[in-house]
């Protein structure tokens, strides 16, 4: 008999020695301790780390998943410079009262200067004048800084009409694919970390369009509710796919871009970007965006037809 019960505390204080301190027992007794400072070198061999721990680490990796993010944006931008750089040293020798006029142009009378500069070399130096304003112009765009505008006009006055049309339009689509890739890489992170109940709404939104969102993309382009450096900033963030995105850039941006070029050809007397706007092209350009969500209208009506 003496024997048996021996067994039978042995067997107690063994299961006890192995219980997994994570799980709760349906019946305790209290006269039988727990060992719950048994832990080995490999954690989580015998029982699952606690959710405060995983929580920890996780937050741990998404701060540096996002320093390595600025990190890389901040990389990109000095690269950028140093082309640029490296693209003012490559250019013609200017005379020194040409030189001073040679930076990106702030304002107008800065797209004029540049622009009578630029005209003198370019029958010599097409190549060089061509990939210098192509280089700015995806610069700007690239990291959502002002000035693109005096670049449209700039090449209106420079290269023929169709030819800048073509050039603007796809320095305006790599720019923004740039700038969308920039923000998907640091932007989204930042909005989902502070505002992460808004990103989930707007997801939703574009999740529900996600057939239309190239004919609201070349909207958004057309008309100037929405300026084009928070559509390239804010696109990724919202969930809406590069193809529709660069594409729709591509097309959005004629519009407005052929009323800048067109002014570009006489730039000599502009006195204001305003000067290039009247009201013919705000009728043109508001059809222009009518006409963009016409096949969005069509769609909707035909989906209530059927259904």
């Amino acid at each position: 008999m003496t024997s048996i019960n021996r067994r039978l505390r042995l067997s107690q204080i063994n299961s006890a020695l192995v219980q997994d301190p994570s799980v709760s027992s349906t019946v305790h007794n209290s006269s039988r301790p727990r060992i719950r400072e048994i832990r080995l070198n490999s954690v989580g061999l015998f029982y699952r780390i606690s959710n405060m721990e995983t929580k920890s680490e996780k937050t741990s990796s998404s701060n540096l998943s996002t320093s390595t993010a600025l990190v890389l944006v901040v990389f990109i931008f000095l690269s950028s410079l140093l082309a640029l750089a490296l693209l003012y040293r490559q250019f013609p020798e200017l005379e020194e009262h040409e030189r001073q006029h040679l930076h990106l142009p702030w304002d107008l009378e800065d797209a004029k200067q540049l622009g009578l500069v630029l005209d003198r070399y370019k029958d010599r130096y097409f190549y060089e004048v061509l990939f210098g304003v192509f280089l700015v112009y995806i610069f700007l765009q690239t990291f959502a800084i002002p000035g693109s505008i005096f670049l449209s006009i700039l090449s209106g006055f420079l290269f023929p009409f169709y030819f800048a049309l073509v050039l603007v339009c796809c320095c305006s689509a790599i720019g923004a694919s740039l700038c969308f890739f920039l923000s998907n890489l640091l932007g989204k992170k930042l909005v989902r970390k502070f505002f992460p109940e808004r990103a989930a709404e707007w997801s939703k939104a574009v999740a529900k369009h996600k057939d239309n969102l190239l004919n609201y993309i070349v909207f958004l382009r057309v008309t100037p509710f929405l300026p084009n450096w928070f559509i390239n900033m804010s696109a990724p963030v919202i969930g809406v796919p590069l193809v529709p995105f660069a594409l729709g850039t591509f097309i959005g941006v004629a519009p407005p871009s052929f009323v800048a070029i067109q002014a570009g050809q006489t730039l000599h007397t502009l006195t204001s970007t305003s000067d290039a706007w009247s009201w013919t092209s705000i009728t043109v350009l508001s059809v222009f965006a009518l006409v963009s969500l016409i096949p969005v209208f069509l769609k909707d009506k035909l989906r209530e037809k059927f259904d």
